[in-house]
């Protein structure tokens, strides 16, 4: 199945779960809490205020080397916006991919798609924990603050 079968199929349409596709098209659907949507709007809304300029989303899907991931907030520059804008699935990851993990994330989940974000071309991969916390990520690794969006603060419970 492709993400475009996907979205304009009826029988899954206001499902109550976050949807992805694996590389053979197979559907990959997770149940998310009140805190999981807080936590991913409250980025997107922190972003926009934070940034001089772009576009913020929640549950972005994104075309990834193992099938369409969707990102829990992003942030995209005006030229990347330029290009996504119009996709059903984003063809390039915005700058910034979000991740706000839930109880049932692994480790190496969290892992697999920040490398698969970095791969699409995304500039950061941030992960937000259940408390707020959120880690920064780049292609060299950890990072001690974001590069593109210094002043977001590391603890969103703060």
């Amino acid at each position: 199945m492709t993400w475009v079968e996907l979205c304009d199929n009826p029988k899954f349409q206001d499902l109550p779960f976050k949807v992805e596709l694996n590389r053979s098209g197979q559907i990959i659907m997770s149940p998310t809490r009140a805190r999981h949507g807080y936590y991913a709007s409250k980025i997107a809304r922190l972003l926009k205020e934070l940034m001089d300029s772009g576009e913020t989303f929640v549950e972005l899907a994104i075309d990834t080397e193992d099938g369409t991931k969707v990102a829990d907030a992003a942030w995209a520059s005006q030229p990347r916006f330029a290009i996504i804008r119009d996709e059903v699935s984003c063809s390039v990851a915005p700058e910034i991919c979000v991740e706000v993990r839930s109880p049932a994330n692994s480790d190496a989940e969290i892992a697999l798609k920040r490398e698969l974000y970095l791969t699409a071309d995304a500039q950061e991969y941030w992960v937000c924990d259940q408390a707020g916390h959120v880690e920064f990520f780049d292609s060299t690794g950890r990072l001690s603050a974001s590069k593109l969006c210094p002043r977001f603060p590391e603890n969103l419970e703060a």
